[in-house]
């Protein structure tokens, strides 16, 4: 497994963090999710992952992305 990190804007509250959990939690292969509104930090446990797909769920929930 190995973590992928990623910094989100635009979150403010656990509803925010919730809505980009449940995104990204429907990626395949996906198996935990670690978010922070307070940081902006996504980390995202997978063996193998595409950073497209992260960044997609990411922009679905209403918020953008970029890979640390």
């Amino acid at each position: 497994m190995t973590n992928h990190e990623y910094l989100v804007t635009g979150m403010t509250c656990g509803h925010c963090e919730h809505a980009v959990r449940d995104e990204v939690s429907q990626i395949p292969g996906v198996t935990a999710i670690e978010v922070s509104a307070a940081t902006g930090l996504l980390t995202v446990t997978a063996d193998a992952l595409d950073d497209d797909a992260v960044l997609s769920a990411v922009d679905e929930a209403g918020y953008q992305a970029v890979r640390l």
